[in-house]
């Protein structure tokens, strides 16, 4: 959705900054960084939609009475910490970013992991949660199971050239990919972007590989990869994954969507939506990998043309 972006709300940091081990846990000023509030995200490719999103050009009005309980997202309050359930999302964290690091000493990666939990977990968030992150991850690792040995010898640079994808770049995108996420705002992604690009580096992480996953957070406006961006094709594939569900899990997500643009009037919506759906499925194909292809496809046709039908009823 492309909007102008309002006044930062209060709470979190509007700008997306990370708390900063080396001292404690004070975040840098709200204003440290921030993108010019007049700017707004660049308009999609029109060949790739994306899935996750509410009409386009709709600004947001007050709450949706018709969808009591949604949190406005301009009223979060300070981030959620991360309970007992998500502990081994915390440690697959510690351990990737240990991993990320290539060999060289960095601080305590805890709390690095701690803070992207909670903004994982800000309670305006239906769909893009703690549950969609770890889901994400999950299909990496499937999809990289499933690479050719002369794919999956990496890490490489993530292109086929290189004969291998920087799958430490792919996992550590998938976290960063939605840390920043205000349903009524446009540059979510952007936002993103830039805490990897300044929370990476003071965790350790190496210049290359950050702009790497930098990159493929950018990548997630259009989830449209280069042929031979195998790093893009894996995080893209994996984070549209979740149009292959059962249909029963299909119904639970894009209620979860709707939830999270509750402020947007049912008509709007249903507009919009049905736009996307479309062109989603006016698409060759959803997904990039061979493997994806194969299992999801056919599954996630038949998901978008039954919502797609029942937001035309």
């Amino acid at each position: 959705m492309s909007t102008t972006e309002p006044p930062p709300a209060s709470g979190r940091p509007d700008d997306g900054t990370v708390r900063r081990p080396a001292h404690g846990t004070a975040r840098e000023p709200a204003d440290a960084a921030r993108p010019d509030p007049r700017e707004s995200r660049p308009a999609p490719d029109a060949a790739r939609p994306d899935p996750g999103t509410a009409p386009p050009g709709t600004a947001p009005p007050a709450p949706d009475a018709s969808h009591p309980g949604t949190a406005r997202p301009d009223q979060e309050t300070a981030p959620l910490a991360p309970d007992a359930a998500d502990r081994e999302l915390l440690d697959r964290w510690n351990a990737l970013l240990i991993s990320a690091r290539e060999g060289t000493a960095g601080p305590d990666p805890a709390p690095y992991g701690e803070d992207l939990l909670g903004r994982w977990a800000e309670p305006h968030r239906r769909y893009h949660g703690t549950a969609h992150l770890r889901a994400v991850l999950d299909r990496i690792d499937e999809l990289a199971a499933q690479l050719p040995p002369e794919e999956a010898a990496g890490p490489g640079t993530g292109t086929r050239a290189d004969a291998g994808p920087d799958l430490t770049a792919v996992r550590l995108a998938a976290w960063f990919h939605d840390a920043v996420y205000r349903p009524d705002r446009s540059e979510n992604e952007e936002r993103s972007a830039r805490l990897a690009e300044r929370a990476l580096p003071e965790a350790g992480v190496p210049a290359a590989r950050t702009a790497e996953v930098a990159r493929l957070v950018r990548l997630t406006v259009t989830h449209d990869p280069a042929g031979n961006d195998l790093d893009g094709e894996l995080l893209c594939d994996a984070d549209l994954a979740v149009l292959a569900g059962t249909p029963e899990q299909y119904a639970h997500y894009a209620a979860e969507i709707r939830q999270e643009y509750a402020f947007v009037p049912d008509a709007a919506f249903r507009e919009g939506r049905s736009a996307v759906l479309r062109q989603l499925l006016g698409l060759p194909h959803l997904f990039r990998t061979g493997y994806a292809r194969d299992r999801w496809e056919p599954a996630a046709r038949r998901n978008l043309t039954t919502e797609l039908g029942l937001l035309e009823t």
